[in-house]
């Protein structure tokens, strides 16, 4: 039986590595843009080191379920593990958005580094209350990650005085990179080092903590530090109101920051049920196999993007409404797999036919997040002011994070299959909101 398996997983792998391939090497000179030397040496190092810091981030997603149900945590603990993360992600993310805006993106990008390292570290111990501890400077880094980095390369872009057109350039390719090449061959590594060589679910953490330090380096010494508003007198509520004010006055940043909420709390409440779901009964899964194919499907949904986005006539308010709707169809796998297949109660084993099912909605599931990467962040840099964007980004993870908390919490009293309907609806609704968002920015573009 186990051969059958295996060729399964490699069979979708090579299918959409052939997909993906095709994407990239059909495009034309029409979708490239020609740079000169000093753009893209600077565009070539954020990579790196972009690069680097997803490597950091990536090599922890495959095994960290794993980890915790290996240390002999229930769905119910780990839900709790995972909440300390949200939590501390909102917590400190609303903070250090304005801090990064404040006393300098470079230094919140080491920090970032400093605290990832650290929570890599704690992996080490069985102890409930030193897992508690690393998930909490995790979610800091997360937080720091998804703000702190973009900020600074815009600034600094403009600060360069390089043309705007190029920075989509920049983005296209640290999403291809970072959430892409990076994230699969991250967890093929992550897999090589766990399963094949057998240093067991810890390994990729320490690797994880490596990766982190080299591109720490490359940024005490390659980067100059850049900073949000200049007015220095603005203290922290002042910032909040400014954004909170921006997201009251117009309609389309408030829209915005509801989609991306519900597209991404979907996305992380996915990012703890993928691995329930696909071994309900403790069947025998490669994780980092699958966590790597994840990933190719999501590169597939980039590469799809940046020739969406390359299209003049094609607006993204347009396209995001199917892409919407697919991933609201694909997530209502699970729920109707339960429904039809009768599940096997018999433990162990290797992978289940309506767990292979599974398996390819959730890859067409990740094509919709790699094509919603690119574009929601060129929404957002149509619709949200430069000088408080990180305040404003981290605003909209408010909502997101307390409503993944309260999923997690109660994660022992639903069944897996009513997360994923309820997945399922917020999807189906960011549909809608982004058909209001296409209205809205039409009637104020005429």
């Amino acid at each position: 039986v186990e051969s059958k398996m295996e060729i399964f997983y490699y069979a979708v792998f090579g299918i959409m590595t052939l997909v993906v391939a095709a994407l990239e090497l059909s495009k034309n000179s029409k979708d490239r843009i020609s740079t000169p030397g000093s753009f893209n040496s600077f565009k070539n190092n954020y990579l790196v080191v972009y690069s680097l810091m997803m490597a950091g981030d990536w090599l922890q997603g495959p095994y960290v379920y794993f980890l915790y149900s290996q240390y002999g945590f229930d769905k119910g603990e780990i839900g709790r593990l995972f909440i300390a993360g949200f939590g501390s992600s909102m917590l400190f993310g609303t903070i250090v958005g304005s801090l990064a805006d404040k006393q300098g993106r470079k230094r919140a990008c080491i920090t970032y580094c400093i605290t990832y390292i650290l929570s890599c570290f704690t992996k080490h111990s069985p102890e409930y209350k030193v897992l508690m501890l690393g998930r909490i400077l995790g979610g800091i880094a997360t937080s720091l990650l998804f703000s702190s980095f973009e900020s600074w390369l815009v600034a600094e872009h403009f600060k360069r005085g390089f043309d705007p057109q190029w920075l989509s350039l920049t983005f296209s390719k640290a999403v291809f990179l970072g959430n892409g090449l990076v994230a699969i061959v991250a967890g093929l590594f992550a897999n090589t080092l766990a399963d094949t060589l057998g240093f067991g679910p810890v390994s990729p953490f320490d690797a994880a903590a490596c990766f982190l330090a080299i591109g720490m380096a490359i940024i005490l010494y390659t980067w100059t530090e850049n900073y949000g508003d200049p007015s220095e007198s603005k203290g922290l509520l002042t910032q909040f109101k400014g954004a909170a004010l921006a997201i009251a006055s117009d309609e389309k940043v408030a829209l915005l920051g509801a989609i991306q909420s519900l597209f991404e709390g979907s996305m992380y409440t996915f990012v703890f049920l993928w691995t329930p779901a696909l071994s309900p009964n403790e069947q025998d899964i490669p994780h980092g196999f699958i966590f790597a194919t994840f990933m190719l499907a999501s590169m597939m949904g980039s590469s799809l993007a940046s020739r969406l986005m390359a299209r003049p006539t094609l607006k993204v308010e347009s396209y995001m409404q199917i892409v919407f709707l697919v991933s609201a169809v694909a997530l209502l796998i699970p729920v109707t797999t339960t429904f039809f297949l009768e599940p096997s109660s018999e433990k162990g084993g290797s992978i289940t036919s309506g767990g292979r099912l599974q398996l390819l909605g959730f890859c067409v599931f990740e094509g919709c997040v790699g094509i919603f990467w690119p574009s929601i962040m060129k929404m957002r840099s149509q619709y949200i002011p430069e000088e408080a964007r990180s305040t404003i980004m981290n605003f909209f993870r408010i909502p997101l994070n307390i409503f993944v908390c309260v999923v997690l919490y109660n994660v022992n009293a639903f069944p897996i299959t009513i997360m994923f309907g309820m997945c399922s609806i917020f999807l189906f609704m960011a549909s809608i909101l982004q058909r209001r968002l296409m209205f809205v920015a039409d009637s104020h573009r005429t």
